[in-house]
């Protein structure tokens, strides 16, 4: 399978050069990963485990994982769930890169089958560039990686182009939570702003990252941002 995909070195190496942002802390781990985003009680993947990794111990038949998923992200999913869904589907298809490569082509293939039906992009455009992003944050350092060159950063800004969304703000400033530059500033503006009228976003926001002991993620933008200035 062969996907017509952007290079995204420069954030790879972004991620490497501000990591000490986690590697210093109690926070530690990359952020697409390493933090459950709460959705209440909406459907997602099965997800045993009280932490936000999975133990090894699960009974989930990863045969289902590219049906389930996508079966999951559907017009109606709310992003914060869809975000959650691609982190646990990451997780799951960790060890298995031909499960995760089958994921992310039916993901993109998505995208396209919106464009030959008419309709809407965005919500394919964010769900490929997300999953593609935080596989990535998985295996930074494995050339063979299906995720390796995907700019799924692009697809998920093109995605707020034609949908502009505080909860895929949210989403798209994790992902540029170790970038310097003032897209990252933007993109935590209109996510807090957005929680004022949205509940479940501000619970996001106020979340601690890993651990009671951990900040907030509003902290840890509050500090990506001032360190960005």
């Amino acid at each position: 399978m062969t996907l017509s995909l952007n290079v995204s070195l420069r954030r790879t190496i972004g991620f490497f050069v501000a990591s000490s942002i986690f590697a210093t802390s109690a926070h530690a781990g990359p952020p697409l990963i390493c933090h459950s985003i709460a959705i209440g009680q909406a459907r997602s993947l099965p997800w045993p485990s009280p932490d936000w990794n999975i133990s090894g111990t699960e009974t989930y038949d990863l045969k289902n994982l590219v049906g389930d998923t996508l079966a999951i992200l559907d017009s109606s999913t709310p992003v914060l769930v869809r975000m959650e869904t691609l982190r646990r589907a990451a997780l799951y298809s960790r060890d298995d890169s031909k499960l995760a490569e089958e994921l992310l082509g039916q993901l993109h293939a998505r995208v396209s089958s919106a464009e030959t039906a008419g309709q809407s992009q965005a919500l394919a455009l964010f769900d490929a560039g997300y999953f593609a992003e935080a596989y990535k944050q998985l295996h930074l350092k494995d050339a063979n990686s299906p995720a390796n060159g995907v700019d799924g950063y692009a697809w998920v800004k093109k995605a707020l182009e034609s949908r502009p969304d505080p909860q895929m703000e949210f989403a798209a400033a994790l992902i540029t939570m170790h970038e310097n530059n003032k897209e990252h500033r933007e993109h935590v503006r209109r996510a807090t702003a957005g929680a004022e009228s949205d509940a479940l976003l501000a619970q996001n926001l106020a979340s601690r990252f890993n651990s009671s002991s951990s900040p907030t993620i509003a902290e840890m933008f509050a500090k990506s941002t001032a360190q960005n200035r």
